[in-house]
């Protein structure tokens, strides 16, 4: 595909003072690519809240670090409580209570939470990990709980007040996550009508939480990831014993709002989601969930670092004018800005696919492989351009961007982990190509490219450039596949920003 000239892009160039105050805070910029949303009222609170009160708390627990871990009390019982200042909960309990889990089931719909979502991450991107696991806990548990689990713990999960139970998803050990049929050494024994699993989880984010769905293999099951299954495990036994332990929480350089820990499962009592032979499915139905959040908050923090980038450079004086009006930094924005317009683009179509599809089982429908395919093209592209936009930030503010007392250097640290959390950039690709390859969900998507817009030039050859690798040899199409899946993201990114106004 021939690559762009941006002199020749009317998405590029001629934006005016109105166009970039877009991107000072979230609803505004969501407002100018949307329209106005039904839910307006309820987002410009949340966003009010959350500019004056969210972000000054998650700063704080940002320079606090890592939380602490009680593990036993005082009479030497085991407990395994995570600390934090009682401000952190105040934050916590703010997105529970206007409806970043509840509002899905009781609309149908996930747009409301993605909107809330976007509107929290610009000031506390840590926080939305346990929003997402949360929402990745209640779903499965929706899906494929038996009547008796739904009635026992989902009103748990969908509460509007302070006693509202919060989720996580388990899958990763110490051998890794990409592989998964090898790395999950976790085994799940039959005991009646509950099953008891042993093993240990090396990447457990939101570690505290009430309830878990865990990754396991049932005794005997088959080696590889068709012989996993999905099980549901409570915070406590039940006679109210611990029924997970929690070894020790992980030093991580940010998204220290949400607890990341090694949990440790010692006959752990759990139940079982769906059948026993079709839990890999279930498990990437979570991780995709997972990874449109991912996107969601990818955007909002590269608008973050855009915003603070900005306030900056109106203010900061060089040369006998502001430096936002020196030539190459106000072309720089420019491009920022485009850039952010087309992220936001590809990450709003794998919502807008995700909220078609997200109640569906196997045998899946063709839409929802052109989700699968949306979904690891935003998670790859949005995570990217957060990173280099929060370094361009940082460059912005020149020395004093790498001072931690301007804060700026933050969005750069909560950016890395955006771009490994929920399978790195690698398993991205790798993923995209095989569901283009098995379910030819690229021309799935060119015919959605195409119904949104005129004629897409250089669409053709980008169909024709795609199937030609997917005919390479295995190796070949794998070492291959970062400059091809790049093009893709950026090609669809461009084509869908077409949808939406300048």
């Amino acid at each position: 595909m021939a690559r762009r000239d941006h002199r020749k892009d009317p998405q590029i160039g001629n934006f005016n003072n109105s166009d970039f105050d877009t991107v000072r805070l979230p609803l505004r910029f969501l407002q100018s690519r949307l329209g106005v949303s039904p839910h307006c009222e309820f987002l410009e609170e949340e966003e009010n809240w959350w500019n004056r009160d969210g972000r000054a708390i998650g700063e704080a627990v940002d320079r606090s670090g890592t939380p602490w871990l009680r593990m036993f009390d005082r009479f030497g019982q085991r407990v395994d409580e995570v600390l934090f200042p009682p401000e952190y909960y105040s934050m916590l309990r703010r997105g529970y209570r206007a409806g970043i889990v509840w509002r899905a089931f009781e609309q149908q719909s996930i747009l409301p939470t993605c909107l809330l979502n976007y509107i929290i991450s610009f000031s506390e991107p840590g926080i939305c990990c346990p929003y997402a696991v949360s929402l990745g806990t209640a779903v499965p548990l929706a899906k494929y709980g038996s009547r008796e689990l739904q009635e026992r713990f989902l009103p748990q999960l969908l509460r509007r007040g302070d006693t509202v139970w919060q989720g996580a998803t388990w899958m990763t050990e110490i051998k890794g996550g990409s592989d998964l049929g090898s790395a999950v050494e976790t085994i799940a024994t039959q005991a009646g009508n509950r099953w008891q699993l042993t093993g240990d989880k090396y990447f457990a984010s939101n570690v505290g939480a009430e309830l878990a769905v865990v990754a396991a293999r049932p005794e005997g099951a088959n080696s590889g990831v068709r012989g996993l299954a999905l099980f549901l495990v409570p915070r406590y036994r039940e006679n109210g014993h611990l029924n997970y332990f929690i070894r020790r929480l992980k030093d991580k350089i940010a998204t220290r709002s949400v607890p990341t820990g090694e949990v440790e499962l010692r006959e752990s009592e759990g139940y079982l989601l769906g059948s026993a032979d079709s839990g890999i499915y279930q498990i990437l139905e979570v991780l995709n969930l997972s990874r449109v959040a991912n996107s969601i908050v990818s955007v909002a923090l590269a608008q973050r670092a855009i915003a603070e980038a900005l306030a900056f450079a109106e203010r900061r004086k060089a040369f006998g004018k502001s430096i936002f009006d020196q030539p190459l930094l106000h072309r720089q924005f420019e491009l920022r800005l485009a850039k952010l317009q087309e992220a936001f683009a590809l990450a709003w179509e794998s919502v807008e696919l995700l909220n078609e599809v997200w109640m569906q089982r196997r045998p899946y429908s063709g839409r929802y492989q052109l989700f699968r395919l949306v979904a690891h093209l935003a998670k790859y592209w949005t995570a990217e351009f957060a990173v280099d936009t929060a370094k361009w930030s940082m460059e912005v503010h020149g020395g004093l961007g790498v001072l931690g007392e301007c804060g700026v250097e933050r969005w750069l640290r909560e950016a890395m982990i955006l771009a490994i959390w929920e399978g790195t950039s690698h398993r991205q690709m790798l993923d995209g190509i095989e569901v283009m390859e098995r379910k030819k969900a690229h021309r799935m998507l060119f015919e959605l490219l195409s119904a949104a817009n005129d004629p897409i030039e250089d669409a053709r050859e980008m169909e024709v450039r795609i199937d030609r690798h997917l005919r390479l040899p295995a190796d070949e199409r794998e070492a291959g596949a970062e400059p091809l899946f790049r093009s893709l993201a950026e090609f669809a990114a461009t084509a869908l920003a077409r949808k939406y106004p300048r």
